[in-house]
């Protein structure tokens, strides 16, 4: 009975297990489709996504589990905007949430519970702030990837420890402050292998616990972190290392235990030394970047396999090639070795001769007799290699850090006459020198003692003070007595020295002061002119840009005001001097009609671009840059138009006819181009009310952008990257032939084949795979760019057209696809173009130019020269015309040279000729070069300079 009561219990406690769950189930499904209409109704998303069952189960991009609960919102790249509800968090089954580029914005909601969730991707949106509890309880995460996001500044939060099995943790651009934090060490996140967190305001040490981590790509260029990097060399898994564009210093570690290492960049920082041959022997290693440093010693050889990024001059090796330093140079090197490479030195001790110049070094017939580093702020210890300076007689080290204690191979110095190592932390037995050498060891506590932690006081051991021989005890009392007198004399004198020059320093100020004030009086100033003066190389001016301005107000001979503007995002490209370019913002108000609507010809991300007319009746193009103070992105996107054109001139390039600045207004001013954007040709024509553009006007179009881009790459003075090409920024003149314009994003590029790198600036869609992942652009970014326009010419289609399908939404891999087979090509081609046989072979060659151009690996794509040699073989079609047996001198083809030669003489010395013929021959006038005269109405400015 007892048995039956018992086995009735257990069934009724199964039947009830079962019923909770059911339930329970039933209500997380609820649960889940609530959440989900919730996100709807906060992304309002088009009805093209498949968002209309009342089962979000059924919905196109999301995933769900056998149980009907939701596991994935995979929404990425669908042009979404709106926010994100708080009602997230309750989907505790969700595994996978990718939001990546669209528009959504607001905070993020606590993410708090997401207890399943593995993928987080919400790289590319508009999000404003992130909580601090947001990674609490996800213990399951082992992708992050919120890169591009416009947060308010924020810490990595000690929630992120939840996520303890973390493999990739990923927030470029992300405005995160303060340190890295030490638990992103092997101890917490012992299966962390990439950490990307470049382009924040990070600032402080690399973190200790990094050392022994699995960490394999390191991202954290652009940052205002410091110190030395010693701990890489303990962090053995490193396969890339991206610490550029920082404030590093120091040496380089020794790289031999990082086996795996592939990329290494740390230009733009301040890392001091030799470049250790631990890096240069790397095996594995493919790219280097070591510009802009103060690098010492020898310039490192690497193998050829290797890319270096090390522009010349920009360290301070001690040749500008790799070769054998010389030998003083190496004993010094030696010596601040054990100080760990003072900045200071490696800022003041370049080329290949101490003698000349260098900082704290004296020399005498090209042997060095003076070491004075006193009061540098030097620390470590000092080095025995100082014996190796023969000829030294004096070593100053007064007023530092230095700790340890006196080497005792200074004593074999046979020239030496005076050893200064007061007020630092030398400790140790005082070696044994001649009796005529001064020592000076005051303000060393610990002096005389066997090391630094011993109390007793004093200056000298009272072991070695009578010792003989020895400089220590009343030697060094007399000394000092003898060296105090005669410093008050020293500072009578200097004191006295120092006045008169003060006041020779005074007087010159002076009268530049007034020279530059009569110089400022005297010059005629336009109202609301201004000027850009260049921005100067040192590091002193902080990238500040002097820019003068004169008011509104000021009249003929007034003085300007200046400002000092500083630029967050700095540009590679210098400011020209461009007075006579300046433009009074009067005439542009007046010409525009004070800005009016009715002359706007477009808008862009950077302003707004008005027509006008100028007295003469020239027809100009105002691009009024977006009001605002005048710093940052705007400012820069200012200098760099300028920049450019003020220094380039290509007939396919638009030409800049002058710019203003006036108070938080910033104008340029080009050519007029009537016929507008290439891309109104293309995709707007109906609504424009324009006619579909022919195959041959296409071909053209695409030959001049390809020589204009040709000419800024490698016919220009100096190669530049423009890195913004798209048919938006292609404008076409009343012949319909095509001129690139909008040069606010241009770089110059790197010389030979390396690359630079950048804040990724460009139009999605036109952007070259490497540039897009890692920043580096080359001239190649703007050949995939090309690329992308010949296939828009080809298909009369978007780079990226959200309206199709989501597989046949990027043009390139589209394209690519359709351009497989014969057949489904002719499809892909814009149905706007008449085809014929000799049409559809120009096309063909044409997409295969643009297959090559938008391949995948930068080193497969061809030169912008290569572009122009196969369009200008379509488009300039040459064909012999008839021969005849005379030609319009009358010299028969079949005469022998020397009659062709004198009847060609005769011809030439008829002083009158037929009027009715005259005009069908070349011109005479300078027999003697053959060069004929400059045809009527050709510029005079035109140089071989202007490209093909």
């Amino acid at each position: 009975m007892k048995k039956t009561h018992l086995g009735l219990k257990l069934v009724a406690f199964l039947v009830l297990g079962f019923f909770s769950a059911f339930f329970s189930g039933v209500k997380s499904q609820e649960n889940d489709a609530t959440v989900m209409l919730a996100l709807k109704k906060s992304l309002n998303p088009p009805q093209e996504m498949g968002w209309l069952d009342p089962d979000p189960c059924k919905w196109s991009h999301v995933g769900c589990s056998v149980g009907k609960r939701v596991t994935r919102i995979q929404i990425g790249h669908q042009n979404l905007e709106g926010t994100l509800p708080q009602e997230l968090a309750k989907l505790t089954a969700l595994e996978h949430l990718e939001l990546q580029w669209n528009k959504i914005s607001g905070p993020l909601p606590s993410l708090n519970g997401l207890s399943s969730l593995q993928v987080l991707i919400i790289s590319n949106n508009q999000f404003s702030s992130i909580p601090i509890d947001f990674f609490s309880g996800m213990t399951s995460l082992i992708s992050v990837n919120i890169d591009n996001n416009p947060f308010a500044s924020w810490s990595i939060p000690e929630s992120l420890k939840n996520a303890s099995v973390i493999h990739d943790f990923s927030a470029n651009s992300a405005n995160i402050t303060g340190k890295i934090p030490e638990f992103l060490g092997a101890d917490e996140f012992p299966g962390l292998v990439s950490l990307h967190l470049a382009l924040n305001n990070l600032e402080g040490e690399l973190p200790s616990s990094f050392s022994g981590s699995l960490i394999e790509s390191l991202w954290l260029n652009g940052q205002n972190l410091s110190g030395g990097i010693d701990v890489l060399q303990n962090m053995t898994f490193l396969r890339e290392v991206w610490l550029n564009d920082n404030g590093f210093s120091g040496p380089l570690p020794d790289f031999s235990g990082l086996k795996s290492l592939e990329t290494l960049s740390v230009r733009d920082n301040s890392f001091t030394g030799p470049v250790p041959t631990s890096l240069v022997n790397q095996e594995s290693l493919k790219v280097v970047n070591l510009t802009n440093n103060l690098f010492q010693g020898p310039v490192p050889k690497f193998k050829d396999s290797v890319s270096m990024d090390l522009v010349k001059d920009t360290n301070s090796f001690c040749l500008p090639v790799p070769g054998d330093c010389d030998p003083r140079v190496n004993t010094l090197l030696s010596i601040v070795k054990s100080m760990n490479y003072p900045r200071k030195f490696g800022e003041n001790w370049k080329g290949n001769n101490p003698c000349a110049d260098w900082f704290g070094i004296t020399c005498n017939n090209g042997n060095i007799t003076i070491v004075n580093f006193q009061n540098m702020g030097l620390s470590g210890i000092i080095s025995p290699e100082f014996a190796s300076l023969k000829s030294l007689q004096r070593l100053v080290l007064a007023d530092n850090n230095l700790t340890g204690s006196i080497p005792e191979e200074l004593t074999t110095l046979a020239g030496l006459a005076e050893l200064d190592v007061s007020n630092n932390q030398i400790y140790g037995k005082l070696p044994s020198f001649r009796n005529n050498v001064i020592l000076k060891t005051s303000g060393n506590p610990d002096i005389g003692k066997d090391n630094a932690n011993s109390t007793s006081q004093g200056t000298t051991s009272p072991g070695t003070s009578g010792s003989p021989g020895s400089g220590s005890g009343g030697d060094i009392t007399a000394q000092a007595t003898h060296t105090k007198s005669k410093s008050w004399i020293q500072i009578i004198v200097f004191s006295v020295i120092g006045g008169i020059l003060v006041l020779c320093l005074i007087a010159i100020a002076a009268f530049y002061l007034y020279r530059s004030k009569q110089k400022r009086f005297t010059r005629l100033q336009n109202p609301n002119a201004m000027v850009i003066h260049p921005r100067h190389s040192s590091s002193d001016d902080n990238d500040n840009v002097k820019v003068t301005v004169a008011g509104s107000s000021v009249t003929v001979g007034a003085v300007g005001e200046t400002h000092t503007v500083s630029i967050s995002e700095t540009s590679d490209l210098p400011m020209a001097e461009g007075g006579n370019m300046v433009i009074s913002i009067q005439v542009l108000r007046t010409v525009t009609n004070n800005f009016s609507e009715d002359n706007i010809l477009g808008r862009g991300g950077f302003g707004t671009v008005y027509k006008g007319e100028l007295h003469d009746g020239t027809k100009i193009a105002v691009k009024r840059m977006e009001g605002g103070v005048i710093t940052g992105k705007g400012l820069n996107e200012f200098k760099s138009e300028i920049a450019v054109l003020t220094k380039v001139r290509h007939r396919h390039l638009v030409a800049l006819l002058g710019y203003c600045l006036d108070g938080n207004e910033k104008l340029l001013v080009y050519e007029y181009m009537p016929q507008g954007t290439l891309s109104s040709h293309l995709f707007n024509w109906a609504e424009e009310g324009l006619k579909p553009l022919e195959w041959t006007n296409r071909l053209t179009i695409a030959l001049d952008v390809a020589r204009g881009v040709e000419y800024l790459h490698s016919l220009a003075h100096q190669s530049f990257i423009h890195r913004d090409l798209k048919p938006s920024n292609i404008l076409l003149g009343d012949d319909t032939r095509a001129k690139v314009a909008d040069f606010g994003l241009v770089r110059l590029a790197p010389e030979g084949k390396g690359s630079i790198e950048t804040r990724i600036a460009g139009t999605f869609g036109y952007l070259a795979p490497e540039y897009a992942v890692t920043g580096r652009v080359t001239t190649k970014v703007d050949v995939f760019s090309f690329g992308v326009i010949l296939m828009e010419l080809i298909t009369g289609r978007r780079a990226l057209d959200e309206s199709q399908p989501e597989e046949s939404m990027h043009l390139v891999t589209w394209f690519r696809r359709m351009h497989i087979n014969k057949d489904t090509f002719r499809k892909a081609i814009d149905p706007t173009i008449d085809l014929n046989e000799e049409t559809l072979a120009s096309i063909n060659t044409v997409a295969e130019l643009a297959g090559h151009c938008c391949a995948r690996e930068p080193y497969q794509r061809p030169d912008m020269g290569h572009a122009v040699n196969v369009l200008s073989s379509l488009v300039e079609l040459w064909r012999p015309s008839d021969q005849c047996s005379e030609d319009i001198y009358g010299i028969d083809l079949d005469m022998s040279l020397p009659q062709a030669l004198k009847k060609w003489q005769a011809y030439e010395g008829r002083s009158h000729m037929d009027s009715s013929s005259s005009s069908y021959l070349p011109s005479l006038d300078n027999t003697q070069t053959s060069i004929p005269t400059r045809p009527s109405g050709f510029a005079d400015s035109f140089t071989s300079s202007d490209g093909r």
